[in-house]
């Protein structure tokens, strides 16, 4: 169903949840699983984190036993799937693979990415010492592992990092090769997915910050951050809950209203475009975030700049179902790389600030070494 999906334009990307269908629409199943393999044999990698910091992961299936899946209430308790990144003692193990042979097939139709390789290894030895807490929520019928390369680069900085599945929003795979599809993906209440979403996020804090929890977490300081519907949603828990110190919201439009009314805890929001014509929904809710803020805008990028994406497009090419009106749009003219470098440079320099209180000229003024980000409040 998903494979079929095409991109909606600019406008509608910016204004409706169908908007989910862009973000899987650059999967192709004419990719060959070839494409995984560099020149010379050697595995494919995902871009480098900046530091050489050992990395390890894991992932955890979570069972929420207080909720019935509001997706599939068939399906009884809400299960979701997390892929944890945190420094690590070294070790010679092999890093884990960007995806599964089984998810990638249900994402692209074709096992290319299971030959991609990440720079965390799978069960490695956390290094001492607690670590602030980030979570990652993804955009609609995005899997939480195009989120990898953020993810990766917060732990290599010194992060704990926790990115979630949103299960019946994306293909999920869960313990046994058990593949959920997107079942919500052609009809969707935003509101609802946002408010669902928000009680995901907060049942894997309780989880990761509870006497049963992650020991190298530091749970008195939590933030969370997302892409597109996942930026909306970081903003809603943190209204929600109390627990969550700064939110991140990398060009996502709010769907419930107001987002967060007397919110006076940081948000940073950093988009592609905005200071055009689709600056509207984040102008009408501004004055609504009532502590400190910032808004970032990338003129030459896309909807799809702050995750994994323009690599995996820059990578493996361009599917053809991709309409070429609908391209600038999803990824504007933006190199990978610099997409890359500049969603990681500013997303760690609002972290270290309001996580660690470090001071970061970067979020205060225009920046030489960052030219396609601007400053625009």
């Amino acid at each position: 169903m998903l494979r079929r999906a095409s991109l909606p334009n600019r406008k509608t990307s910016r204004r409706s949840f169908v908007a989910a269908a862009l973000l899987l629409a650059f999967a192709a199943p004419s990719v060959p699983a070839a494409a995984a393999d560099a020149p010379g044999g050697s595995a494919v990698e995902t871009p480098a984190p900046t530091t050489r910091q050992p990395l390890g992961t894991k992932t955890l299936h979570l069972v929420d036993t207080s909720r019935t899946d509001p997706w599939k209430p068939a399906a009884g308790h809400r299960e979701l799937m997390v892929s944890l990144w945190y420094p690590a003692l070294p070790s010679r193990e092999t890093p884990a693979p960007y995806m599964s042979p089984a998810l990638s097939k249900a994402m692209l139709g074709s096992d290319a990415l299971a030959g991609v390789r990440t720079h965390a290894v799978a069960g490695a030895r956390p290094a001492p010492v607690a670590r602030p807490l980030v979570v990652l929520s993804p955009g609609f019928g995005m899997s939480r592992l195009t989120l990898t390369g953020l993810g990766e680069d917060l732990a290599s900085r010194g992060y704990a990092v926790a990115a979630l599945d949103h299960t019946y929003e994306a293909p999920v795979e869960f313990p046994g090769g058990r593949v959920e599809p997107c079942l919500i993906c052609q009809k969707m209440d935003p509101a609802a997915v946002v408010r669902n979403r928000a009680q995901d996020i907060r049942f894997l804090l309780d989880q990761l910050t509870g006497p049963r929890g992650e020991p190298r977490v530091d749970r008195h300081r939590i933030a969370v951050a997302g892409h597109s519907i996942g930026g909306a949603s970081a903003v809603q828990v943190m209204r929600d809950d109390p627990r969550v110190d700064a939110a991140v919201n990398l060009d996502g439009d709010f769907f419930t209203e107001p987002p967060a009314k007397g919110l006076n805890r940081p948000v940073l929001l950093m988009g592609a475009r905005r200071a055009q014509a689709t600056r509207g929904d984040w102008e009408r809710n501004w004055s609504h975030l009532t502590g400190w803020k910032r808004w970032l805008d990338v003129p030459d990028g896309g909807h799809m700049t702050f995750t994994d994406v323009p690599w995996v497009v820059e990578r493996f090419g361009m599917p053809a179902q991709i309409p070429p009106k609908d391209v600038p749009g999803s990824f504007g003219t933006l190199h990978a790389a610099r997409a890359t470098a500049l969603t990681r440079a500013y997303v760690a320099a609002f972290l270290d600030r309001r996580l660690r209180g470090r001071p970061s000229p970067l979020l205060d003024r225009p920046s030489a070494a960052y030219p396609e980000v601007h400053v625009l409040k």
